[in-house]
């Protein structure tokens, strides 16, 4: 039966290339390393999941030498981690409100103290006049954080 066995294998190596062969074998000395890693059920880790994905990615053949789990389970994961990778890709590098900057701070300030009547589109429209954009919310939000008084009810 060995060498029936042997027979197969070396006609099976005669039509198949190299590459697919290397990936079988690779892929299945993976399985047995998950298998003898578990006793009952194998318990997959992270970089296991990563190497099907990527092995998915590479090997047209790769369904025929999965055993311990279903091709749609790595299929799953290929898209979980493309997802992340999205997300990671795609995050804000900055949250919040812009800052703005001291001089600004400090002439907002130096608006409402001088004149204690203006409310904040007012000071908005004297800062645009002046080539500062910035809306009216935020010049508000400055004036409550440097916690000026609101302006008189005529």
């Amino acid at each position: 039966m060995s060498i029936l066995k042997a027979l197969f294998f070396i006609f099976r190596g005669l039509f198949v290339n190299r590459r697919s062969l290397i990936l079988e074998n690779l892929a299945l000395r993976h399985q047995l390393a998950v298998q003898q890693r578990t006793a009952k059920r194998p318990k997959l880790q992270n970089r296991d999941r990563f190497f099907w994905a990527w092995l998915s990615r590479i090997w047209p053949a790769w369904k025929s030498a999965l055993i311990i789990v279903k091709p749609e389970t790595v299929v799953k994961w290929n898209r979980e981690g493309f997802r992340l990778y999205r997300r990671w890709k795609s995050r804000s590098k900055r949250v919040g409100r812009a800052k703005v900057k001291k001089e600004i701070r400090d002439l907002i300030r130096q608006m409402f103290r001088e004149n204690p009547t203006w409310g904040a589109p007012r000071i908005q429209s004297e800062l645009r006049l002046l080539g500062y954009e910035m809306a009216d919310s935020t010049v508000f939000v400055l004036r409550v954080q440097q916690q000026i008084p609101n302006p008189p009810v005529a």
